[in-house]
């Protein structure tokens, strides 16, 4: 049982699955699409809401810290993911990179894994999403009715109309083509980025540097309800989080991590970029970069312009223009975070697709899923099913609690890839990686250990859902995936399989 649950997928096998008829994707996006694809997903609701919130309840001005901290933690697996992502050009991220160092069972626990950690992050976009276009609709005297606003009556129920409305419209404009969706990533990432500059630029004109004082303010002990409530690191290290001082900094840097999720989601195009080795590492490395710069001067201009005492948790940048009295200002940037937050949605729906598509290739999901629309080249089916159930999703329900478990999904990725980076030198050597993780096995081992890091700073609870989540996913392939794999087929000598036999040399003898 252990060479079935450990066996490896060969990457010149993965590769070569690419180039079939019925699953080739169309190449076709560049290193720039890539960078305008990871900086249109990682900007988003972190830098729009985050900064107000871990200034007032762990930080203070150090929250700038604290998305270095978070940065640097991203950069580390950022290099790991470059590395797979030029060796092995491959749809699915994560889950392909695993397949071809862990085996298959780690690859669909990665797989799965990514399959939650996009769809629920593309459903709580897109309820933030909403609430902004509402918000800008309330301000020019248009209100939708309360039934079809959301989840903000009297009993809690409804139908989110303007959320679902965004997901369908995005499933409809990736089934077209990718090249598509990055034309329309260009033009609002564009509209996105001119927003952050006016509010770094306009907000450094109201700067008072009696905001930044105390820079780190001294630690204190969480009071009941604030802050983030970790009782593993209680357990572990017998001691409780604090809001404020150096162990603050890193308290807020588990929160604003949600910030920078989106960077990995640029290895799920690899295989439709023109020239994966060169340019994924530039897609990968260049769109963290620019939004590492972009959060800390950020950060640094909001908590200069007001009192981190005084920010506003829910809008930080719109209402410290309003405290300096500039209201206009606060108009655009809600009008920026409405356009920012649909590329975040088109983009980590893309992801998601590509990995249940690159599964579904594998085998481990039905094989009705891997046929790609014969017109647009694009995996239509699993965009089509994924968008809608998003649609749905997004429409009924209150996702705000659940939104932590995007952020231990994608530690989690961060760890496996990590690790699978060490293996596969380890097992091919002589594999051509046209980009190298430096300092192996140090930098891996250091991506780990923050990845570790980050993830007990996360409430108990959504450690529990995680494993819930995974006991599912481990029941599904063990009671399909296991048994319908491409592997498995290929491992099974009988002609009603339909499987194909191992490569290797012919059989010697008459019988060859």
């Amino acid at each position: 049982m252990r060479n079935t649950l450990f066996r490896t997928k060969k990457i010149e096998q993965s590769i070569a699955d690419t180039e079939e008829p019925e699953h080739a994707l169309k190449k076709s996006l560049s290193a720039l699409d890539l960078t305008v694809f990871g900086v249109g997903v990682i900007i988003g609701t972190g830098i729009f809401v985050l900064t107000g919130k871990v200034a007032k309840e762990n930080a203070g001005p150090g929250v700038s810290l604290a998305f270095v901290v978070a940065g640097v933690a991203c950069g580390l697996a950022a290099l790991c993911y470059a590395e797979f992502a030029s060796t092995v050009p491959v749809a699915g991220s994560a889950y392909t990179f695993s397949y071809a160092s862990l085996g298959e069972l780690p690859a669909w626990i990665i797989g799965w894994d990514l399959v939650l950690e996009f769809a629920l992050g593309t459903a709580v976009v897109a309820v933030g999403w909403s609430g902004y276009v509402r918000s800008l609709m309330d301000n020019a005297g248009w209100h939708l009715p309360e039934s079809l606003s959301g989840r903000d009556g009297a009993t809690g129920f409804g139908f989110d109309i303007l959320a679902a409305a965004l997901v369908l419209v995005l499933t409809a404009i990736l089934v077209v083509g990718v090249k598509l969706s990055a034309r329309i990533t260009t033009l609002v990432v564009a509209i996105k980025v001119t927003v952050v500059m006016i509010v770094i630029i306009a907000g450094a004109f109201f700067i008072k540097g009696d905001n930044y004082k105390p820079f780190i303010p001294k630690a204190q002990n969480v009071e009941a309800g604030s802050g983030i409530k970790s009782p593993l690191i209680q357990l572990m290290f017998g001691w409780a989080p604090t809001n404020f001082g150096l162990l603050g900094i890193f308290t807020a840097a588990s929160v604003v991590f949600f910030a920078f999720i989106g960077f990995d989601v640029v290895a799920t195009a690899a295989e439709e970029t023109k020239n994966p080795q060169r340019d994924m590492p530039r897609g990968i490395l260049g769109s963290l970069f620019i939004c590492t710069a972009l959060y800390v001067l950020v950060s640094i201009v909001v908590t200069g312009m007001q009192k981190y005492t005084e920010l506003s948790v829910d809008a930080p940048l719109a209402d410290a223009f309003k405290a300096t009295g500039h209201p206009w200002y606060a108009g655009v940037i809600s009008f920026g975070a409405a356009v920012g937050l649909t590329t975040v949605c088109m983009i980590l729906l893309l992801g998601q697709t590509r990995v249940f598509f690159a599964m579904s290739r594998d085998g481990l999901l039905p094989r009705f899923f891997s046929r790609v629309h014969p017109r647009f080249r694009t995996p239509h089916r699993p965009t089509i099913l994924l968008g809608t159930i998003i649609a749905i999703v997004a429409g009924f329900t209150s996702l705000s609690e659940l939104a932590e478990l995007v952020n231990i999904g994608t530690l989690f990725a961060f760890v496996v890839v990590a690790i699978g980076v060490v293996i596969l030198r380890h097992t091919r050597p002589d594999l051509h990686r046209s980009f190298r993780t430096p300092l192996v096995p140090w930098v891996p081992i250091l991506s780990v250990l923050a990845s570790l890091w980050l993830m007990l700073n996360l409430p108990a609870e959504t450690w529990l859902r995680f494993g819930i989540w995974m006991v599912i996913g481990c029941a599904v392939y063990f009671l399909y995936g296991r048994s319908h794999s491409r592997l498995a087929r290929s491992q099974d000598p009988s002609p009603s399989t339909g499987g194909t036999p191992p490569a290797g040399p012919p059989p010697s003898g008459p019988t060859a």
